[in-house]
């Protein structure tokens, strides 16, 4: 099932059969320096753990295509009542969204790609499930992501110190954001 277009870019639903198209993106030591990890490189049973064994934990998952071709993943959820906390968020009486995304195939990246599904999935949210908020904690060290959040309009709030643990040791993120009101 097809989620949106934009382009030559769609996301689709995650299915069974995607599970060798995450463990060869999630073993690619390009991908996990910026998504999990060199040092967790995922193999069948932990993309099996991770992606389908909880399918009732409320995050919808998705492949991104790029002329029809699997290239990444990307997954939203409605944030929950300790996420809402820990950000700042508590007495927010408006829907919240949390999104993460990858491109798997390093070829791909610096084209544009991740900035149109960016804004892409920032659309669905707003139309599909009317979010109110899309909240998104990246690390600091990531610039080009974070250009990318930017530039489709996330603005950085507050900074998350030791906030992820990330190739051994505790990496600051920044929780970014797209009011709908914006």
């Amino acid at each position: 099932m097809i989620l949106f277009y934009s382009g030559d870019l769609s996301v689709r639903r995650l299915e069974r059969e995607d599970a060798p198209l995450l463990v060869r993106w999630l073993s690619d030591p390009a991908v996990l320096e910026y998504y999990e990890g060199r040092d967790r490189p995922h193999d069948q049973t932990l993309v099996q753990a991770h992606f389908y064994e909880d399918e009732e934990d409320g995050v919808n998952r998705g492949i991104v295509q790029f002329k029809d071709r699997p290239i990444g993943y990307i997954q939203y959820y409605p944030v929950g009542r300790e996420e809402k906390e820990e950000y700042g968020y508590a007495d927010y009486t408006g829907r919240i969204y949390g999104m993460d995304q990858f491109i798997g195939e390093p070829q791909m990246w610096n084209r544009g790609i991740g900035s149109t599904l960016v804004g892409g999935m920032v659309k669905y949210l707003l139309e599909a499930e009317q979010a109110d908020l899309i909240v998104m904690d990246p690390q600091c060290r990531n610039h080009r992501a974070l250009r990318v959040y930017e530039k489709n309009g996330f603005v950085r709030g507050k900074l998350l110190p030791e906030h992820e643990w990330h190739e051994g040791e505790w990496r600051d993120c920044w929780l970014i954001s797209y009011n709908s009101k914006s």
